[in-house]
């Protein structure tokens, strides 16, 4: 997902914010992020050191991408890999500030209604073809194409008039005001040479891409590892780093093992092994810690077409007996936060007077009565017209904080006389078989969010189709209307009192349980140099990473 992935740490790249709504507020805030940023914690490197070509880098994750086809894709193993290998119109630079990238430069119309974009001449496609203004209607006409099972559809159907001026320019006109119009356009551009005769849903492409990103597609071995390597026409130049290795690893445990011994060179950290279990010489002499604040967010959702969750009063009971100081002290160890609504607080829509359901044992109990449930055989579990109230609480394999998470959640639910059972599935089948079909009771998930507050796509009644992201199937027509007036509306203050509702209602219906914002934790051998932290994190520059020629451990592997 570009702009709303299920969170798992990792190199994703994420493209958001419309670059005539950024104001002077927006750019406080920009400058307040800054500030929070934190440098590596060993940041010795040899000054000799220069730039250099070759070496590999190895990066982890514990699941497996879906599909590399970027119109498809719904997860952030998905997204790490297609960020590589395609590019958008527009991308973010380090400074949250939006920039050209297939295209050099765009026109919007004083009514904000149509968007002509100017585009580079001369990029080629990884396989030698041009690409052209063609590709981008393509790409337009896939999205909007019924049968295409994409999520980000409701970003192109109020396109009112898609036109190819010339091979370079294309001309988009809206049907209304849409205020992330200009942020959509950072989704991948397909190759039209390459599926305008397939079906672009099981197209073999999905699985073996081809973009005009920096790095293309070499192999895929699923539940093993993805590898890419560079690609030596890429318009902004050659990346330094000759290979990128994915490897699927499902337990973080086993990840930082393999970080230590150097079997891979970077990983999202827990923050026990950030905190603790990093703090050795010999790490420290090895490895650099990065530490951010995230622009995402953990919850426990419900599946609000169970008859168990459907009534608010008992999400907002479940809510009260959630202790999320506890959950923040002892999982995140105090590197998070504390999350009362679907932005996390560096957002401008994030409204500070939200101050979430507090922790009350004895209301959570007095919530559950007024909605019928008695515990009438006292056995310590409640029940309601003969039905028990147990559940399955699923979250994904090899997430030790989420797992945590849902211990904590099934201790502390246990106090009010509700039963929790904790099911752990690996990634795939839980996004694709649980998620996608509705087959869960509730979950503990995450969210990283775009900078612009466009949330339609999570929470508008109308999104909650298979591979999109209302899977919880939440419906609020008032919310609805909020939705679709903060697309609608270009004034920031304007759209700041939206939003700012949508963050009361959502966090008194309670379709999740908003538990914390975490801080981006990361690790990454030494070896490699060039990282910069900057307020859009440290990924933003990885073609200009490098590794010193004297430094290079991965010789003539995965040649071509």
């Amino acid at each position: 997902m570009r702009r709303f992935v299920i969170f798992a740490l990792g190199l994703t790249v994420f493209i958001v914010v419309s670059g005539y709504l950024i104001t002077k507020s927006m750019v406080e805030e920009m400058k307040k992020l800054q500030q929070q940023v934190k440098e590596p914690e060993n940041t010795e490197l040899n000054k000799a050191d220069a730039p250099a070509y070759g070496d590999t880098l190895v990066d982890s994750s514990i699941g497996d991408a879906s599909v590399l086809n970027p119109i498809l894709l719904t997860d952030s193993a998905s997204s790490d890999i297609a960020g590589l290998i395609f590019n958008g119109l527009v991308k973010y630079d380090k400074d949250i500030k939006l920039i050209g990238d297939l295209a050099e430069r765009w026109d919007v119309s004083k009514d904000g209604l149509t968007i002509t974009f100017y585009l580079r001449k001369g990029v080629k496609w990884q396989d030698g073809v041009e690409f052209t203004a063609d590709d981008v209607e393509f790409t337009y006409k896939k999205l909007i194409d019924p049968n295409t099972k994409s999520p980000y559809k409701s970003n192109y159907e109020i396109i009112k008039d898609f036109k190819v001026l010339d091979k370079y320019t294309v001309e988009v006109k809206y049907s209304e005001p849409f205020a992330p119009a200009l942020e959509s356009w950072g989704i991948g551009i397909l190759p039209k040479h390459l599926l305008s005769n397939v079906d672009i849903n099981t197209a073999k492409f999905n699985k073996n891409p081809i973009g005009t990103g920096p790095y293309r597609f070499k192999e895929w071995k699923t539940a093993e590892k993805i590898s890419l390597e560079y690609y030596d026409n890429y318009f902004e130049g050659r990346p330094y780093i000759d290979r990128y290795l994915y490897r699927i690893i499902p337990d973080q445990s086993v990840q930082f093992m393999e970080l230590k011994s150097g079997g891979i060179d970077m990983m999202g950290l827990t923050p026990d092994l950030y905190k603790i279990q990093t703090e050795t010489e010999e790490f420290k002499k090895r490895i650099n810690k990065y530490r951010y604040p995230a622009f995402s967010y953990t919850y426990l959702g419900f599946n609000l077409l169970s008859p168990l969750f459907s009534d608010k009063r008992v999400r907002q009971a479940i809510a009260h007996a959630i202790n999320k100081k506890d959950i923040i002290d002892g999982v995140l160890l105090g590197l998070g936060r504390e999350c009362t609504g679907p932005f996390p607080p560096e957002s401008w829509a994030y409204n500070p007077n939200v101050k979430g359901i507090p922790y009350d044992v004895e209301m959570a109990k007095e919530k559950l009565k007024s909605a019928g449930w008695f515990d009438s055989d006292n056995d310590g579990i409640l029940d309601k017209d003969g039905r028990k109230f147990e559940f399955m609480l699923m979250t994904n394999q090899g997430n030790k904080p989420r797992e945590l998470v849902a211990q904590i959640i099934q201790q502390q639910l246990q106090k009010i006389g509700i039963k929790v059972n904790i099911r752990i599935i690996a990634w795939s089948a839980f996004i694709n078989e649980y998620i996608d079909k509705k087959k869960f009771d509730a979950v503990v998930l995450g969210w990283s969010l775009g900078r612009d507050p466009d949330c339609y796509d999570i929470w508008h009644s109308s999104k909650t189709k298979e591979k999109e992201y209302n899977f919880v199937s939440y419906k609020n027509p008032e919310v609805d209307r909020l939705l679709i007036e903060g697309r609608r509306t270009f004034d920031i203050e304007t759209r700041k009192r939206i939003y700012y509702r949508i963050h009361e209602i959502l966090a008194d219906d309670v379709p999740y349980v908003f538990l914390y914002v975490p801080d981006a934790l990361v690790a990454v051998d030494n070896r490699v140099c060039g990282i910069k932290v900057a307020p859009l994190g440290i990924s933003y520059n990885f073609i200009k990473w490098y590794v010193p020629k004297h430094r290079q451990k991965y010789v003539n592997v995965m040649e071509k």
